[in-house]
């Protein structure tokens, strides 16, 4: 029972601005999940999969215009625009507001009201955080079950005075008159508002039901309000993920890792290693929060309780973990459908079916030419699924080494480490991929960055992010911060890929690992440190001599050019407000590459 007046006070609030038919206040039960879920199939709102091949799992159609994250519908709204700063949009939170309110109001006319009490992070640990989601979407409402950790138990917190963030989303389509109620409602484009209030610890979400936009828990909360919280609080929020790996002497180390979309963070976050002896565990694939502790060393945990993850090219060869994740108690959104009430995704198999159902709900032969699945097609499915999970992973552990990476097909060696946490700062400002023609873009050929893949998610101004990184420097001793990698498993030359990829990254980390213990199996270069491929561990490995080597390889003409395209990124994107460190870096890294 809700005790908190806060809380009452908001639902009440809520209720009477947009007007929902009931109210359900989300007890994080299994009966509750079961009847919604029941309730959804029942109306058409979902599809309920063969239980013999899919048990208790769900197949949501959204509607074609709610596909994905809606970037330039997601704002950061602050009295100033300089908090927000060059990387969001902004608009000020005196104008944005009205104009919410105003769609807001009687938005959930002929809907149930859901309340959400969640926590990101375990109930009770110090570095969680609490939140409440109003929402009028049953589809979030279970996808939130799932991701968060829900019920009576968040409510007992926020009963004991504990502080929430409010979070407030409606699918913008309120029911009047007797009006059909579509099995994806949503608002249009330029009615979609994904608003973020850092300075009240806020989010306002209108007009999509798709996750990124509407499971307020995720990039809106974990990310968005939490990389705010955290350069206020002295902790990080960032997009990565968090693997544990245990070598053949049983020695227990974790390590976490940004990468941009599309560029394998959760295939090495469920890594099946190839290298005999070594062990790797699953604690998160998406997200790490970081906090220093008494010892001086960062400890991350996964707020998440769930992985909210991409179907398409999700197969048994690239990430069989996550395959296993998916076989029961799922729920798949826009992904095709099988004539045995199944799901399918390109490149799940090899061959594809002879017939489906595509994600418009209209039939599909093999050799159409339009895809059944859509690119972002999802699934969401608990943490407790994957056969890899850690049996700690809700306990803070404590971070050996940070990957950044991309994937560039040229410039960049497999791997390299910074010579130090300031120059490792650096190098996760400047990650990106290239643009290929896989992108309708006119910039194919060109690096778009995405400094430490958090370009889209940070809650601030991306200079304080970066003077914020560095703050760490003085909290404690460079020998207790995480050593700072990164890694590119994707260099090619004309014949492919130069690097077999997936289990066999295994033995980049295995070397990451030794570098943490100083161990002499390096060569120095101007950018960092590479593999001295005399110590790399390449036993059992099919790779020729010449790969290796270009692996390895840092050739100072064409970083030379990367200098210039660092140079142009940096002013275009920072101007006169470029960080000292960022500044010092750069320079000095032009006086390696000319000594």
């Amino acid at each position: 029972m809700i005790k908190n007046k806060i809380l009452l006070d908001w639902i009440e609030e809520i209720n009477n601005l947009c007007e929902p038919k009931d109210i359900i206040i989300w007890d994080g039960s299994q009966a509750l999940f079961d009847r919604v879920s029941e309730d959804q199939v029942k109306t058409g709102k979902a599809i309920r999969l063969n239980p013999k091949k899919r048990p208790n799992s769900l197949l949501y159609r959204s509607h074609p215009s709610d596909v994905a994250r809606i970037e330039k519908r997601t704002f950061i709204s602050t009295s100033s625009r300089d908090t927000a700063g060059p990387t969001n949009n902004w608009i000020n939170s005196e104008e944005l507001k009205p104009i919410m309110l105003n769609l807001y109001k009687g938005s959930m006319k002929g809907r149930t009201m859901y309340v959400i009490p969640f926590s990101m992070g375990p109930i009770g640990l110090d570095m969680s955080r609490l939140g409440v989601e109003i929402t009028d979407s049953a589809y979030v409402a279970l996808n939130m079950q799932i991701m968060t950790r829900t019920g009576s138990k968040v409510i007992d917190l926020i009963n004991q005075g504990q502080d929430f963030v409010k979070c407030l989303h409606s699918v913008g389509y309120p029911l009047e008159n007797g009006m059909e109620d579509p099995a994806w409602p949503c608002a249009p484009i330029d009615e979609k508002y994904i608003s973020h209030f850092p300075e009240e610890n806020m989010i306002w979400s209108y007009g999509s039901g798709y996750g990124g936009n509407a499971l307020l828990g995720k990039k809106c909360l974990a990310l968005r309000i939490a990389s705010s919280m955290a350069m206020k609080q002295g902790w990080l929020a960032e997009h990565m993920l968090i693997l544990k790996l245990t070598d053949p002497s049983n020695q227990v180390r974790y390590i976490t890792g940004a990468f941009p979309s599309a560029c394998g963070k959760t295939n090495l976050a469920m890594i099946n290693p190839s290298i005999k002896g070594w062990k790797a565990e699953t604690v998160g694939d998406d997200i790490a929060w970081m906090h220093l502790k008494e010892d001086g060393r960062l400890y991350a945990i996964n707020p998440e309780a769930g992985f909210f993850g991409v179907a398409s090219g999700t197969s048994e060869k690239s990430n069989p973990n996550a395959i296993k994740t998916v076989s029961k108690n799922t729920i798949f959104t826009n992904v095709a459908l099988t004539d045995d009430g199944d799901v399918w995704w390109k490149d799940l198999t090899d061959e594809e079916p002879d017939h489906l159902i595509d994600w418009h709900g209209n039939d599909w032969y093999k050799g159409d030419l339009m895809r059944p699945d859509h690119p972002n097609a999802r699934f969401t499915s608990p943490l407790t699924n994957c056969p890899t999970l850690a049996e700690n992973f809700e306990e803070p552990v404590p971070i050996s080494a940070i990957l950044f990476g991309g994937r560039r097909p040229t410039t960049i060696p497999l791997v390299h480490q910074s010579f130090n946490f300031k120059h490792g700062i650096f190098l996760g400002s400047i990650m990106g991929s290239e643009i290929t023609a896989a992108t309708i873009d006119e910039n194919i050929g060109k690096i778009r960055r995405d400094p430490f893949a958090m370009l889209p998610f940070i809650g601030y101004n991306i200079k304080d992010y970066i003077n914020h990184w560095a703050s760490f420097i003085d909290k404690t001793k460079e020998d207790l911060l995480p050593k700072i990698f990164y890694v590119n498993w994707f260099r090619k030359d004309e014949s492919g890929f130069l690097w077999p990829g997936f289990g066999d990254n295994a033995r980049v980390l295995k070397w990451i690992l030794e570098r943490t213990e100083n161990k002499d199996n390096f060569q120095e270069t101007p950018i960092g440190y590479v593999p001295n491929l005399k110590a790399f561990d390449l036993d059992a490995l099919d790779i020729s001599k010449n790969n290796l080597k270009e692996l390895t390889k840092v050739d100072r003409d064409v970083w030379l050019d990367e200098v210039k395209s660092i140079e142009k990124y940096f002013m275009d994107l920072y101007g006169d407000s470029l960080p000292i460190l960022l500044k010092d870096e750069l320079n000095q890294l032009k006086v390696r590459l000319n000594s």
